[in-house]
């Protein structure tokens, strides 16, 4: 009877696993991703945003950042310029929402004034950048539909590859590829492809560190136009959780005080 049960139950397992569609392997990968960076509450950070041309030409600016974890919802996120002169006290404000548009505000000094992003505009370009307004929001779970393409290697270490596709209107991808450390689900890789489905950009993170023995953070970021030949690395530094931020912190009419 053991035999006959046990018999059994490696059927009913064996039934389980291939019952697993790509698709939910995907959306579990994705879920499991989301849970193990959730729960640092906020962080402080500087970052140095290196801009180049297809000449290998570059310019610097240099900001800071705050974000704010909110529960049941995305994350609110505060970048304000500090170098060059030319972009000094310019400032941009995201709330990220898991399914409704994004809302994200920005203000220029040279007009003293905030401006309202349109959320049809949410594949412009960032300052000048090759990461997009989308990019910089953070990635819900709700915002994409998943599908796990394989098992690999990349640079040494095993990863998942899987895809995921925007549910949100005015993207300006049709799908993202992305490798994905099996170890600590962070991302390694991220392929952008297009409207016309070709492929438009690709991020690399490198350098992670661990903070407060949980969450893991890149210390470099860059992102690849394979169309236009430009390029944008960001470099991150003093990474601070656990600051005491609230809702106050990320207030859009005081995006003009910003500092």
């Amino acid at each position: 009877m053991k035999t006959i049960t046990g018999i059994l139950i490696l059927l009913m397992l064996s039934n389980y696993i291939q019952a697993e569609t790509a698709e939910e392997k995907g959306l579990a990968i994705a879920v499991e991703a989301d849970k193990r960076d959730s729960g640092w509450g906020d962080q402080k950070a500087s970052m140095q945003m290196i801009l180049r041309n297809r000449h290998g030409d570059k310019s610097i600016r240099e900001m800071h950042t705050k974000s704010l974890e909110v529960e049941g919802d995305g994350d609110k996120t505060l970048i304000v310029f500090d170098r060059p002169r030319d972009v000094k006290g310019t400032a941009f404000l995201s709330f990220t929402h898991a399914i409704k548009p994004d809302d994200q505000w920005i203000y220029l000094p040279a007009l003293k004034r905030v401006k309202r992003i349109s959320s049809s505009n949410k594949s412009g370009p960032f300052m000048g950048s090759e990461f997009a307004y989308e990019d910089i929001s953070s990635q819900e779970i709700e915002k994409y539909s998943y599908k796990f393409i394989k098992d690999d290697v990349y640079e040494g270490r095993p990863v998942f590859v899987m895809e995921r596709f925007p549910q949100y209107k005015n993207s300006g991808y049709t799908r993202m590829i992305t490798w994905l450390d099996k170890e600590t689900y962070s991302p390694l890789k991220i392929d952008f492809y297009d409207r016309k489905n070709s492929l438009l950009k690709t991020l690399t993170y490198h350098d992670y560190k661990q903070y407060l023995g949980k969450y893991w953070r890149a210390d470099r970021m860059e992102m690849v136009n394979h169309i236009t030949g430009k390029s944008t690395t960001l470099l991150w530094k003093d990474y601070k959780f656990n600051n005491g931020l609230t809702d106050r912190d990320f207030d859009k009419n005081s995006l003009k005080r910003a500092r």
